[in-house]
Protein backbone atom coordinates (compact mmCIF):
# COMPACT_ATOMS: atom_id res chain seq x y z
CA UNK A 1 0.00 0.00 0.00
CA UNK A 2 1.45 3.40 -0.93
CA UNK A 3 1.68 6.21 1.57
CA UNK A 4 -1.15 8.06 -0.17
CA UNK A 5 -3.35 4.94 -0.10
CA UNK A 6 -2.53 4.39 3.57
CA UNK A 7 -3.48 7.98 4.42
CA UNK A 8 -6.71 7.70 2.40
CA UNK A 9 -7.63 4.46 4.19
CA UNK A 10 -6.97 6.10 7.54
CA UNK A 11 -9.20 9.01 6.57
CA UNK A 12 -11.93 6.47 5.72
CA UNK A 13 -11.64 5.18 9.32
CA UNK A 14 -10.08 1.89 8.27
CA UNK A 15 -8.84 0.63 11.67
CA UNK A 16 -6.24 -1.70 10.15
CA UNK A 17 -4.77 1.14 8.10
CA UNK A 18 -4.64 3.30 11.23
CA UNK A 19 -2.84 0.52 13.09
CA UNK A 20 -0.45 0.08 10.15
CA UNK A 21 0.34 3.80 10.13
CA UNK A 22 0.97 3.77 13.88
CA UNK A 23 3.15 0.65 13.62
CA UNK A 24 5.14 2.10 10.73
CA UNK A 25 6.14 5.29 12.54
CA UNK A 26 5.75 4.71 16.29
CA UNK A 27 9.26 3.41 17.00
CA UNK A 28 10.89 6.26 15.05
CA UNK A 29 8.78 8.88 16.81
CA UNK A 30 9.22 7.21 20.18
CA UNK A 31 12.96 7.82 19.75
CA UNK A 32 12.19 11.49 19.02
CA UNK A 33 10.06 11.67 22.18
CA UNK A 34 12.83 10.09 24.26
CA UNK A 35 15.21 12.86 23.17
CA UNK A 36 12.93 15.42 24.81
CA UNK A 37 11.48 13.55 27.78
CA UNK A 38 13.55 12.16 30.65
CA UNK A 39 11.69 8.88 31.07
CA UNK A 40 9.88 6.24 29.06
CA UNK A 41 6.42 6.89 30.53
CA UNK A 42 6.52 10.58 29.59
CA UNK A 43 7.86 9.71 26.13
CA UNK A 44 5.04 7.19 25.62
CA UNK A 45 2.47 9.79 26.72
CA UNK A 46 3.86 12.31 24.25
CA UNK A 47 3.91 9.70 21.48
CA UNK A 48 0.30 8.65 22.06
CA UNK A 49 -0.96 12.22 22.31
CA UNK A 50 1.07 13.25 19.27
CA UNK A 51 -0.16 10.33 17.18
CA UNK A 52 -3.72 11.11 18.25
CA UNK A 53 -3.20 14.63 16.90
CA UNK A 54 -1.75 13.19 13.69
CA UNK A 55 -4.90 11.12 13.15
CA UNK A 56 -7.19 13.97 14.20
CA UNK A 57 -5.53 16.36 11.72
CA UNK A 58 -4.81 13.90 8.93
CA UNK A 59 -7.28 15.66 6.66
CA UNK A 60 -5.08 18.79 6.88
CA UNK A 61 -2.10 17.06 5.26
CA UNK A 62 -2.08 18.29 1.66
CA UNK A 63 0.66 16.07 0.15
CA UNK A 64 2.82 19.14 -0.48
CA UNK A 65 5.82 17.90 1.46
CA UNK A 66 7.08 14.95 3.41
CA UNK A 67 4.36 13.15 5.36
CA UNK A 68 6.93 11.94 7.88
CA UNK A 69 8.21 15.50 8.31
CA UNK A 70 4.66 16.75 8.85
CA UNK A 71 4.10 14.10 11.53
CA UNK A 72 7.50 14.81 13.12
CA UNK A 73 6.59 18.47 13.55
CA UNK A 74 3.39 17.46 15.37
CA UNK A 75 5.31 15.05 17.63
CA UNK A 76 8.03 17.62 18.42
CA UNK A 77 5.41 20.29 19.16
CA UNK A 78 3.64 17.85 21.47
CA UNK A 79 6.90 17.18 23.32
CA UNK A 80 7.49 20.93 23.67
CA UNK A 81 3.97 21.41 25.01
CA UNK A 82 4.56 18.65 27.57
CA UNK A 83 7.78 20.36 28.65
CA UNK A 84 6.00 23.72 28.92
CA UNK A 85 3.38 22.13 31.17
CA UNK A 86 6.23 21.08 33.45
CA UNK A 87 7.35 24.71 33.50
CA UNK A 88 10.73 24.12 31.88
CA UNK A 89 13.15 26.82 32.96
CA UNK A 90 15.59 28.70 30.76
CA UNK A 91 18.34 30.95 31.93
CA UNK A 92 17.53 34.25 30.23
CA UNK A 93 20.99 35.58 29.62
CA UNK A 94 21.14 38.39 27.14
CA UNK A 95 24.79 37.59 26.61
CA UNK A 96 27.04 39.59 24.42
CA UNK A 97 28.55 36.95 22.19
CA UNK A 98 32.13 38.24 22.41
CA UNK A 99 33.26 35.03 24.03
CA UNK A 100 35.60 32.50 22.48
CA UNK A 101 33.71 30.83 19.60
CA UNK A 102 32.53 27.32 20.30
CA UNK A 103 34.05 24.70 18.01
CA UNK A 104 31.14 23.92 15.65
CA UNK A 105 32.44 20.44 14.88
CA UNK A 106 31.70 18.88 18.28
CA UNK A 107 28.28 17.62 17.22
CA UNK A 108 29.80 16.24 14.03
CA UNK A 109 32.61 14.41 15.79
CA UNK A 110 30.27 12.33 17.95
CA UNK A 111 27.91 9.66 16.73
CA UNK A 112 24.20 10.27 17.20
CA UNK A 113 24.09 7.31 19.59
CA UNK A 114 26.84 8.85 21.72
CA UNK A 115 24.93 12.11 21.91
CA UNK A 116 21.63 10.41 22.72
CA UNK A 117 23.24 8.46 25.58
CA UNK A 118 24.22 11.63 27.39
CA UNK A 119 21.34 13.88 26.36
CA UNK A 120 19.10 12.66 29.16
CA UNK A 121 21.74 13.91 31.63
CA UNK A 122 21.20 17.49 30.48
CA UNK A 123 18.70 19.80 32.20
CA UNK A 124 15.41 20.07 30.27
CA UNK A 125 16.14 23.52 28.84
CA UNK A 126 19.58 22.58 27.56
CA UNK A 127 18.36 19.27 26.14
CA UNK A 128 15.40 20.88 24.38
CA UNK A 129 17.47 23.60 22.71
CA UNK A 130 20.16 21.09 21.74
CA UNK A 131 17.56 18.76 20.22
CA UNK A 132 15.83 21.51 18.28
CA UNK A 133 19.02 23.10 16.96
CA UNK A 134 21.45 20.23 16.42
CA UNK A 135 19.20 17.25 15.77
CA UNK A 136 15.98 18.73 14.35
CA UNK A 137 17.73 21.54 12.45
CA UNK A 138 15.71 24.51 13.71
CA UNK A 139 17.28 27.97 13.65
CA UNK A 140 17.58 30.07 16.82
CA UNK A 141 14.83 32.42 15.65
CA UNK A 142 12.44 29.47 15.18
CA UNK A 143 13.39 28.02 18.56
CA UNK A 144 12.82 31.36 20.25
CA UNK A 145 9.37 31.60 18.69
CA UNK A 146 8.44 28.00 19.55
CA UNK A 147 9.51 28.32 23.17
CA UNK A 148 8.64 31.95 23.85
CA UNK A 149 12.23 32.92 24.70
CA UNK A 150 14.71 35.39 23.26
CA UNK A 151 17.08 34.43 20.47
CA UNK A 152 20.00 35.13 22.81
CA UNK A 153 18.54 32.75 25.39
CA UNK A 154 18.36 30.06 22.73
CA UNK A 155 21.97 30.73 21.74
CA UNK A 156 23.23 30.78 25.31
CA UNK A 157 21.34 27.59 26.20
CA UNK A 158 22.96 25.86 23.21
CA UNK A 159 26.41 27.04 24.27
CA UNK A 160 25.78 25.87 27.84
CA UNK A 161 24.35 22.55 26.61
CA UNK A 162 27.46 21.90 24.52
CA UNK A 163 29.68 22.85 27.44
CA UNK A 164 27.77 20.50 29.73
CA UNK A 165 27.95 17.72 27.13
CA UNK A 166 31.71 18.22 26.90
CA UNK A 167 32.05 17.92 30.65
CA UNK A 168 29.81 14.83 30.76
CA UNK A 169 31.76 13.00 28.08
CA UNK A 170 35.09 14.56 29.09
CA UNK A 171 36.11 15.83 25.66
CA UNK A 172 39.15 17.79 26.80
CA UNK A 173 40.44 18.21 23.24
CA UNK A 174 37.54 20.60 22.48
CA UNK A 175 38.14 22.96 25.39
Amino acid sequence: MTEKELISACLANNRQAQQDLFDKYSSKFYAVCMRYMKNEIDAEDVLVTGMYKVFKNLDKFKFLGSFEGWMRRIIVNEALMALRKRKMKFVDDDLEFHTKPVNPTIEHSLSENDILKVLDQLPNGYRTIFNLYVIEGYKHKEIATLLGISINTSKSQLILAKKKLRSIINLKEYT
